[in-house]
């Protein structure tokens, strides 16, 4: 149980984020501002973290091998790939809190949570086979709640920003690709050090786009530390760390399940702390999603097998 609520509390870290967003834009903060001062506060938390094993393997250095207490270093190649490999989660949050300068904070993030059959879509391309009934079923509740959950039976298509529609659905091709990334990226290297080299690779690319003017303007003291402090440690730092804890001892398919806590979160905070407005139809759509979300791997556990997850699994 206590890796389960592990990994539910770093999905609900993930369904704050957006709600910190749009409050540090409504402060006048750029999103190069915004994105940049995250992924320092994560870079720096990341490096911490790091430092703090290295001073714990020197201390218990005589309990191990010169062998073991080495292998966790990546080498230079392998460091090089994992900043590679942070790119794609760089691009996702720029386009995603992009986004939300055009639309609201609950619409957004159902548009990243596409990611879900877009990831079912490229792994089949991938490796050649169709999903079987039951993806294609999960695949239909989740389309089908998320126009309930955008709002278009309330609105229909003429309230829409088309341009923070476009930004959301390309943060949630790039995150599918990130995760595919992500389990390839040198595996064998240990979680801490993997998540360090690719939040400095998601750093350097952004801070390559937006230089890092704030670090010497005055607007970091200024007011915009606070928001790079809370996005960084719920964003870059606290959902790696404690998806490393707990995935592997709870699976990956429950994982995708306690994982869309995300998004009833980012709707909660949306209406209670950003005071947008979700109506009825809208609720029933958010839980139509993550029923679709959860099918796959409940079904799964009652005897079905799928071939295709929408979680990565095969």
């Amino acid at each position: 149980m206590k890796y389960r609520l592990v990994v539910l509390l770093g999905a609900i870290c993930y369904g704050i984020l957006s709600t910190i967003v749009t409050k540090a834009y409504s402060k006048g903060y750029t999103l190069g501002e915004v994105v940049g001062s995250q992924l320092m506060a994560g870079f720096i938390l990341a490096w911490l973290l790091v430092l703090f094993m290295k001073l714990k393997e020197w201390k218990n250095r005589k309990l191990k091998s010169r062998d073991d207490s080495s292998a966790s270093s990546p080498s230079w190649k392998q460091r090089v790939i994992l900043m590679a490999a942070g790119v794609p989660t760089a691009i996702t949050g720029l386009l995603y809190y992009q986004s939300l300068h055009y639309i609201p904070n609950s619409i957004a993030i159902l548009l990243l949570f596409q990611f879900t059959w877009m990831g079912v879509l490229i792994q089949s391309v991938g490796q050649r086979r169709r999903p079987n009934g039951i993806m294609l079923l999960a695949l239909v509740i989740l389309l089908g709640g998320t126009l309930l959950a955008a709002g278009i039976l309330d609105q229909g298509f003429a309230g829409f920003n088309w341009v923070g529609v476009i930004f959301g659905f390309l943060s949630a091709i790039s995150y599918s690709i990130f995760i595919l990334l992500n389990g390839k990226a040198v595996p064998s290297i240990h979680s801490v050090y993997r998540s360090a080299w690719m939040i400095t690779g998601g750093m350097l690319f952004v801070f390559v786009l937006f230089p890092p003017s704030f670090l010497v303007n005055g607007e970091l003291l200024d007011g915009l530390l606070p928001f790079g402090l809370m996005l960084g440690l719920f964003g870059a730092f606290l959902p790696p760390v404690l998806f490393a804890i707990g995935v592997p001892r709870i699976g990956e398919g429950l994982t995708g399940i306690l994982g869309a806590a995300e998004l009833p979160v980012a709707v909660i905070l949306s209406a209670v702390v950003l005071h947008e407005h979700v109506s009825g139809i809208q609720w029933i759509g958010v839980l139509t999603v993550l029923l679709g979300v959860m099918l796959p791997e409940l079904l799964k556990r009652k005897g079905g097998s799928p071939e295709i997850s929408l979680h990565g699994e095969s």
